[in-house]
């Protein structure tokens, strides 16, 4: 494909991006101030080109990835463009202006950030290069979890939305667009929200949380991979679906009460997950994770 695509930022998801858009056939072009970037994209073409003779792909369906010594080389002549620094309030904005200064006056220019709203980081640029920046926010790793959460600013064209969604799409990926910016996004609100009642719970005694893991592997991740919050409540509502369920339980939910708060606990927390997983995290934990996921994955491609 002609359709060439530069990635910024060379770390976890940066690398996951340029894996996935080469493997979907886009060239791409990878920048990162690393001193092993040469390592970084040659391991990553030997990836793209191994995974593609498994699936005994010919060489024109995949892409090139290629080196760029600087921001301005890498968006060059592309069409568009992922940025995956680091999550900086400072320099994603002066980032993004070298970017526009660069990149062609039709590039779509799209931030991993997980936090940080499209009109922050455009808010000193033109209007005309304001209206070409949006999130594009991935869960890790990109190339294997589906969503992308596509953020636009009040200044984003529609136009544009309508072609990173298309683009997203074209990588195999399950684009959601918000209505509108919300710090933390979705995703993460709701990943917040699950994380400080399972340190609670954890701090106060309730589990530990290695078993508090187990809860959530064998019930609500479980029930989540196949279908959402509101489905499966709808579901487990009978005819009724979900206003049978708030019916019959929503009184019982809203009257449980918050734990105790005590932040000071959190070592013990740490402590528990460290006896639970180990010191470090391991790269077998990780394979296995990403083999389970590929499993569901393609469990839920046979009903979708």
């Amino acid at each position: 494909m002609s359709f060439s695509v530069a990635v910024i930022g060379a770390g976890t998801i940066g690398r996951s991006f340029a894996w996935l858009f080469a493997r979907s056939g886009y060239s791409v072009r990878v920048h990162d101030p690393r001193d092993d970037l040469a390592e970084v994209v040659a391991a990553l073409q030997a990836d793209v080109s191994a995974d593609a003779a498994t699936q005994d792909l010919p060489a024109d369906r995949i892409g090139a990835v290629e080196l760029a010594e600087t921001v301005e080389a890498a968006v060059a002549g592309v069409s568009f463009v992922q940025e995956s620094g680091p999550e900086d309030l400072q320099a994603k904005p002066m980032l993004f202006a070298r970017i526009a200064d660069s990149a062609p006056a039709d590039a779509i220019l799209a931030t991993s950030s997980s936090t940080i709203p499209a009109s922050t980081i455009a808010a000193d640029l033109s209007p005309e290069a304001a209206r070409r920046v949006l999130v594009g926010h991935p869960f890790n790793p990109p190339h294997l979890m589906p969503l992308v959460e596509v953020v636009p600013s009040p200044r984003t064209g529609p136009e544009v939305v309508e072609a990173a969604v298309a683009f997203y799409r074209s990588c195999g990926r399950k684009p959601v667009v918000l209505g509108r910016e919300v710090r933390g996004f979705v995703g993460n609100r709701l990943q917040n929200a699950l994380l400080k009642e399972a340190l609670s719970l954890v701090r106060n005694g309730v589990i530990s949380a290695g078993e508090l893991d187990a809860v959530m592997k064998n019930s609500l991740g479980l029930r989540w991979s196949a279908v959402g919050l509101f489905e499966g409540m709808h579901l487990g509502g009978g005819e009724a679906g979900i206003r049978g369920f708030m019916d019959h339980i929503g009184s019982a939910f809203a009257a449980i009460e918050p734990l105790p708060d005590d932040t000071g606990q959190i070592e013990e927390v740490f402590a528990q997950v460290e006896e639970a997983y180990g010191q470090r995290p391991s790269p077998g934990a990780a394979e296995a994770r990403d083999r389970i996921q590929r499993a569901v994955l393609q469990a839920r491609s046979q009903v979708d």
